[in-house]
């Protein structure tokens, strides 16, 4: 069966499309909250299409941002009547036992990575989902329960740095030649990079402590649309799946249609 999968955030919406349990194609576009249920599907076929993939047959989604949920319904509602749908949320099983004083307000996302690390690497686990508006730490103790720690992203970091400074501008998230710049071009990308991966090391550390697990027995997953640049100098990683949240879909429509 032909399965797409959506995992729709503020800022990127990223697509698959599984075919059982192989993930054969995927793609990033924006998450523009203008954009009608007819656009949606245009945008989905225009990519669809340009591959030899079979026709969807199913649809999960998890999406975090409201008025674009409503069209995506509205979209499956029109162009893919009858095929099984799993859009995560109240009365979608996932089997995540959520271990925060409000479950509601966890996102849809967050449970589907935490389902995916649990199913795919076991607990304890942390997934470290970094993107430009947050950089978030979903864990999974040793009894498969979510927890959550949440920091700012790196790309809206870097926008509040240049427009908070009126001597600092934007610069392009890359390798500095070395931590101490020797410009103010360098002494950003130095701060960021470096101070990031610091960032990230710490709170997994912190994090594992407080698990009161060993080091060895927790995996460390870097998914989302992380800059390279940045976990290439995280020690604390220990695998990188940028799809994991598309794998947590998969496994959310077969939990919820076998």
């Amino acid at each position: 069966m032909s399965l797409l999968a959506l995992d729709i955030s503020n800022s990127v919406t990223t697509l698959g499309i599984f075919e059982g349990e192989k993930l054969v194609a995927h793609w990033r576009v924006q998450s523009d909250e203008h954009r009608t249920s007819d656009e949606w599907y245009i945008v989905l076929q225009g990519l669809i299409t340009r591959t030899t993939l079979a026709k969807v047959q199913a649809v999960a989604v998890a999406c975090t941002v409201p008025v674009i949920l409503v069209e995506i319904r509205a979209m499956i509602e029109r162009y893919y009547a009858g095929a099984p749908v799993s859009i995560v949320g109240p009365g979608v099983k996932t089997g995540v036992p959520i271990h925060t004083d409000n479950p509601k307000e966890v996102g849809a996302d967050r449970i589907v990575n935490a389902l995916a690390a649990a199913e795919l690497y076991g607990g304890p686990a942390i997934v470290v989902d970094m993107n430009g508006t947050a950089t978030i730490f979903d864990v999974v103790d040793a009894t498969g329960a979510y927890l959550i720690a949440i920091a700012p992203g790196v790309e809206l970091s870097l926008e509040a740095l240049a427009r908070g400074g009126a001597q600092l501008r934007s610069v392009e998230l890359a390798m500095p030649r070395n931590v101490i710049g020797k410009n103010t071009v360098e002494a950003i990308q130095s701060g960021v990079v470096y101070g990031f991966a610091g960032g990230v090391d710490v709170m997994v550390r912190l994090i594992i402590e407080t698990l009161e697990a060993d080091v060895e027995d927790v995996t460390v997953v870097a998914t989302g649309s992380y800059p390279e640049v940045v976990i290439d100098q995280c020690e604390t990683i220990t695998d990188r799946d940028p799809f994991l949240t598309l794998e947590g879909l998969r496994i959310v429509h077969e939990r919820n249609h076998g």
